[in-house]
C-alpha cells in the first residue's frame, strides 16, 4: 500500500527496501499471519477461510488446516477471488519503530484486522475534533 504523502517524513529513506527484506526474505513472499501467497489469487469463504492450492486444503484465518473441510454446497454458495498483496506493517503503529520485531508482513485482510482498532480510535478522535471546532465556530450542534 503506497504511502501517503504526508506520512512520508514518519518513514526512513530506506524503506522500501527494509519493507522488501521483511516481505519477501523473512517472509518467504507469505503472509506472516495467516499464510497467504503474495501476487497469487485465492479463493475465500469471506470469513477467514481459504483455499491453499499449494497443500490442496482450506485453512482458516490463521493458517491453519481446517480439520473438517467445508461442504462442496458451502463452498458454491460462498466462494469469492482476491489478489492477495502483502504490506509491511508495524506491530505498534509507531512508524518511528522500525526493527524487525516491530515490523510483519501482513496480507490486506490481516493488515486491516490489526488496524480496525486503531482506525476506530482515529475515527472518533476526528467525530470528536469536528464537532469542538464546529461548536466553536458555528454553535452548538444539533445531534
Amino acid at each position: 500500500m503506497p504511502i501517503r504523502r504526508e506520512h512520508r517524513f514518519f518513514y526512513p529513506i530506506d524503506w522500501p527496501q527494509l519493507s522488501r527484506q521483511i516481505r519477501f526474505v523473512r517472509a518467504k513472499g507469505a503472509c506472516e499471519q495467516c499464510g497467504r501467497p503474495h501476487g497469487r489469487i485465492v479463493l475465500h469463504l469471506g470469513d477467514g477461510r481459504w483455499w491453499d492450492a499449494e497443500a490442496g486444503r482450506w485453512r482458516d484465518g490463521k493458517g491453519q488446516s481446517l480439520k473438517p473441510q467445508p461442504a462442496a454446497a458451502e463452498i458454491s454458495a460462498a466462494v469469492r477471488r482476491t489478489h492477495v498483496y502483502l504490506a509491511t506493517a508495524h506491530r505498534n503503529h509507531d512508524t518511528s519503530v522500525n526493527g524487525p520485531g516491530n515490523l510483519a508482513a501482513w496480507c490486506q485482510r490481516c493488515h486491516i484486522l490489526h488496524d480496525a482498532p486503531e482506525h476506530r480510535r482515529r475515527r472518533h478522535a476526528n467525530r470528536r475534533k469536528r464537532r469542538a471546532l464546529g461548536d466553536l465556530f458555528e454553535g452548538a450542534y444539533g445531534c
